[in-house]
């Protein structure tokens, strides 16, 4: 019985650890179609580069404004923003509310599901 406990325990805690409560409510292959809308300016491919938007290659816990190769704005440079899950979903619903003085021009997602979803793919870009 001990055993079974146990062994259900290390699953139930190995689970709640692989799968993430930064991506849990996102939907990573939705995502991935949300993402068409950025691809406009934005790359998602390894070594693909910047466009008019920096690459979101390896964005996840990338410091703001540090990706070699683009023009940040100064103050999305000085921000001191990590791209954790919940910053980047902050991002995609606001950016310029989020950083005032950013050069992004996207106005932001009305629909929270379509920005954890987004969230979620960008995880995927590793």
């Amino acid at each position: 019985m001990v055993r079974a406990l146990r062994r259900t325990a290390c699953v139930a805690i190995a689970s709640a650890l692989l799968a993430g409560p930064a991506f849990a409510s996102g939907d990573a292959a939705k995502g991935k179609d949300v993402f068409n809308r950025c691809a406009m300016c934005h790359s998602d491919a390894k070594g693909a580069g910047n466009r008019i938007g920096p690459d979101l290659w390896g964005v996840v816990g990338r410091k703001a404004g540090t990706e070699p190769g683009f023009n940040y704005s100064s103050a999305l440079k000085s921000s001191g923003i990590v791209w954790t899950p919940d910053k980047l979903e902050q991002w995609v619903m606001g950016p310029g509310k989020m950083v005032p003085g950013t050069r992004m021009m996207f106005a932001g997602l009305s629909s929270k599901q379509q920005a954890e979803d987004l969230v979620a793919f960008l995880g995927t870009l590793k």
